[in-house]
């Protein structure tokens, strides 16, 4: 049984086996043909945050593959009040081919996992968010022809996104920078990691992580469940935006990438945003196209 519960589970080939595979069913997408090879199969998808692009990618792909998706919304399930996560997994093991889950706490995916029998699928935690990297990586592949050898550039938060990235990218080959305020640097653990491999840096200067990169990325400065702290985090992450002076200072064919949505003048100027916007919205379409590989690697 293959579960998703975070990238530093699965190995650089399994990744690539999954973007092959996105590869191949993005093109049969594009060209009107169809594989219903999950035919039968059902998915649970527990979302206790909202979504828009993990909602509509995961049931358009199970759609697309035969199957059936089930919202299933924490105020709807015992679990949002007060069921135990090993009851609720045990119970839906015996209804479903497998469950995705979007919500806070890492612990609650692995606990699934744990005491389901099924295979679960992390659709993002505070602490990770790994179909968003797979996405990722897949467009960085198709802009740039490959993945290792390349620079990543994360600015920002040192959330649940920099952290996929860093091990994601650092499993496919690529050298890893971080930019992000003293204080809201990514997990110690990925960074410790990371950092005996030899190709990661995290500083606290913007223009010196990007320097030279292939690729820059950037999120939100206030993630979902931070909104009493969105004025604060705009004085302290003032600066840590991809602009112009940060374009100027990474390659001269460097692609961006956002996970979205996006806050234009605040993680990201509106003119950047708009000269890769190609880029960007082919990471939110590769979503849909990774998302299928997973469920294909997991439930068939």
């Amino acid at each position: 049984m293959k579960h998703l519960l975070k990238l530093m589970d699965w190995s650089e080939k399994e990744i690539t086996d999954v973007l092959n595979l996105a590869d191949q069913l993005k093109y049969e997408k594009k060209n009107g043909i169809k594989h219903h090879i999950l035919k039968g199969k059902t998915l649970g998808m527990i979302f206790e945050k909202s979504s828009t692009r993990t909602r509509v990618s995961f049931e358009v792909g199970m759609y697309d593959l035969g199957g059936s998706a089930l919202f299933l919304s924490s105020r709807d399930l015992q679990i949002g009040r007060g069921e135990p996560v090993e009851d609720t997994a045990r119970v839906l093991s015996r209804y479903l081919d497998g469950i995705m889950i979007r919500t806070f706490a890492q612990e609650e995916v692995e606990k699934l996992a744990e005491c389901g029998s099924i295979p679960i699928i992390n659709g993002l935690t505070d602490y990770c968010h790994p179909c968003q990297v797979l996405a990722d990586l897949m467009t960085i592949r198709e802009h740039k022809g490959v993945i290792k050898g390349n620079k990543l550039c994360y600015i920002g938060d040192g959330n649940n996104m920099t952290n996929s990235l860093i091990v994601g990218g650092i499993k496919m080959g690529m050298t890893v920078s971080a930019a992000c305020p003293k204080g809201y640097e990514p997990d110690a653990e990925i960074m410790k990691w990371a950092s005996e491999t030899g190709r990661f840096t995290c500083t606290d200067d913007v223009l010196e992580a990007a320097k030279d990169a292939d690729v820059l990325c950037t999120d939100v400065w206030a993630s979902m469940g931070q909104e009493a702290e969105a004025e604060a985090r705009k004085q302290i992450f003032r600066g840590y935006q991809i602009n112009a002076d940060v374009m100027a200072v990474a390659k001269s064919d460097a692609m961006v990438l956002h996970c979205l949505p996006a806050h234009r003048e605040e993680e990201i100027t509106a003119e950047v945003f708009e000269a890769h916007a190609d880029e960007i919205f082919d990471e939110a379409e590769n979503r849909l196209h990774a998302q299928k590989a997973v469920l294909v690697k997991c439930l068939s």
